[in-house]
């Protein structure tokens, strides 16, 4: 006999609802907190963090910071010459003389102002450059990883031809072309740096796809673009922060390299690169001016270094099972 339904009872419930959801996506907020968590018991990511939080409050508070203008020169402001050693009152310099902690650079210049600032342009081009190559980089790789076909040939071809290239040479090419200055060098080293994020991606979105989530979307006529978007792009991002956080090292690295080219931030910016330059002949009568934009760089891409092994290691499942 056929069940009649009452006026005011709801209809039966018990067949199962269709799961239309990513699980993946489920998860991805349980998988950064817990990736967050295994970070923080590592040293190595622990220390990076340090060491970058560190940095960003310098070049943050930079105008606090800083003593002096870094621009501005001392030359017959008293018994203050070029390239005076370092100076620091508690540690026994004569209490008449003006403090300067690292020295005055060869324009007698305050050399840890210059380096305190120089923090702000180290950091910025970090960042920017591996954001923009972040961002034109996984688009590339998601779009030729998703619809393959004549996208992902056009697509990957011209990657490989700048992969083709060393990439520092390439950067080189490129601001001689586009002329010298911060601005030019930070979009060369995004240029050649684009390759190795769509890489990435592209392998990343062609084993996401085949998954039955990403199937499922399709056969209830989720369009195409939506899939990308909302599917397979949040959950192949994962291996591209550790590669990231590594670009920005590499990224700060090679702007030092274009600053101390004269490729770079041109006189009088202080930048870690172009200071070097400008007193590597000065090494063994002045070490103070090499050795602290030196020590900088080091201590900057040791931070950024120590926190992609970290993060590695904390998003890697086989090294946390």
């Amino acid at each position: 006999m056929t069940d009649v339904l009452e006026p005011n009872q709801p209809p039966s419930t018990d067949q199962p609802a269709i799961a239309t959801e990513n699980p993946l996506l489920e998860q991805r907020s349980g998988l950064w907190r817990g990736a967050w968590k295994r970070l923080l018991r590592r040293k190595t990511g622990v220390a990076g963090l340090s060491i970058i939080g560190f940095m960003l409050l310098v070049a943050i508070f930079a105008p606090l910071i800083a003593p002096y203008d870094p621009n501005a020169d001392f030359i017959g402001d008293g018994d203050r010459t070029r390239r005076d050693p370092p100076c620091v009152h508690v540690l026994g310099c004569d209490e008449s003389k003006p403090q300067h902690i690292m020295g005055l650079d060869g324009n007698a210049r305050d050399q840890f102002s210059r380096v305190v600032h120089g923090s702000r342009i180290s950091l910025s081009v970090g960042f920017t450059t591996v954001a923009l190559a972040f961002v034109v980089g996984t688009s590339l790789g998601a779009v030729a990883g998703f619809w393959g076909g004549w996208s992902d040939n056009v697509i990957m071809r011209v990657m490989d031809v700048i992969l083709g290239f060393p990439s520092l040479l390439l950067a080189i090419a490129i601001v001689a072309a586009l002329g010298p200055g911060l601005r030019n060098t930070l979009l060369a080293i995004a240029i050649v740096s684009i390759p190795a994020y769509a890489r990435v991606m592209r392998a990343s979105v062609l084993s996401i796809k085949q998954l039955d989530f990403v199937a499922a979307s399709q056969a209830l006529g989720a369009g195409k673009f939506r899939i990308l978007r909302t599917r397979v792009i949040p959950n192949a991002l994962t291996p591209l922060v550790v590669i990231g956080t590594l670009g920005v090292a590499s990224a700060i690295l090679d702007a030092a390299a274009f600053g101390f080219l004269g490729l770079g931030a041109q006189p009088p910016t202080a930048e870690w690169g172009s200071m070097l330059a400008s007193e590597r002949n000065q090494i063994f009568s002045a070490p103070h001016l090499v050795f602290f934009p030196g020590i900088a760089i080091m201590i900057t891409v040791l931070g950024f270094n120590l926190l992609g092994d970290g993060l590695r290691d904390a998003l890697d499942p086989g090294l946390n099972e």
